[in-house]
């Protein structure tokens, strides 16, 4: 049966939330599910690794995952973005490609910089910390989970839509509609599920679910998703 390998490691800190690595034994569908990071994706072939700067996904979108081909990537946590490529510029696959030298080595804010590898993606997102290209603002995520904040709220929301790219609202669906899939998966009932994620009902949670995460609920929970994301 075809496989798809998937490696995911939590690096809780100022700057990241995981790195991750992907492969397949052969072509695969599979669905991106909404998302608020916004990170760093490469691609690596015939010994060239690509490099795209990525943004939020607001809504489920089917993709294929090729063979002969390896993928990995940092996810940043929220509140740290790039400077020079703001995620609301990235969203839904509006990926920026990093231009390659024929060194091998990749420009980013004017900069050649050595192409990150899956043992040092970790050190490569601290350099462009260090280098002023990759800032973090700690006010995102006060304002995210409701603390006080020392400026006007109109101030912000705006922080937070530059450092997210989306507003506190479309995040918090999208962290409801990924729990309530989680749930789903588990088997917990679909009216339990309602409840517990703050749905309205279940029509609205099937609607949400569908878009945001590319299956009806009963997919989900029947586990009938070939493989996502």
């Amino acid at each position: 049966m075809p496989e798809l390998r998937l490696h995911a490691e939590p690096k809780p800190g100022e700057l990241l939330d995981r790195i991750w690595a992907v492969d397949c034994d052969t072509v695969l569908p599979v669905t991106g599910l909404a998302s608020y990071y916004s990170g760093i994706c490469c691609i690596r072939a015939g010994g060239v690794t690509t490099v795209y700067l990525r943004g939020p996904l607001t809504r489920a979108i089917p993709l294929v995952c090729p063979s002969e081909m390896e993928f990995f990537g940092a996810d940043f946590r929220t509140g740290a973005y790039l400077t020079v490529a703001p995620p609301a510029r990235l969203i839904d696959l509006n990926d920026v490609v990093l231009p390659t030298l024929p060194d091998g080595r990749i420009l980013l804010g004017g900069q050649a910089w050595e192409a990150p590898t899956p043992g040092n993606l970790d050190v490569f997102v601290d350099r462009l910390h260090r280098a002023g290209l990759l800032i973090f603002d700690p006010l995102v995520e006060d304002f995210r989970y409701g603390c006080t904040v020392p400026v006007s709220t109109r101030v912000a929301q705006g922080r937070f839509r530059r450092a997210v790219g989306l507003s506190r609202r479309a995040l918090h669906l999208i962290e409801r509609t990924r729990q309530a899939a989680d749930l789903l998966r588990a088997g917990i009932p679909i009216g339990d599920v309602v409840t517990r994620t703050g749905f309205y009902d279940q029509p609205q949670l099937t609607r949400v679910v569908r878009r945001l995460i590319g299956h009806t609920p009963g997919e989900v929970a029947r586990g009938d998703i070939v493989v996502s994301l």
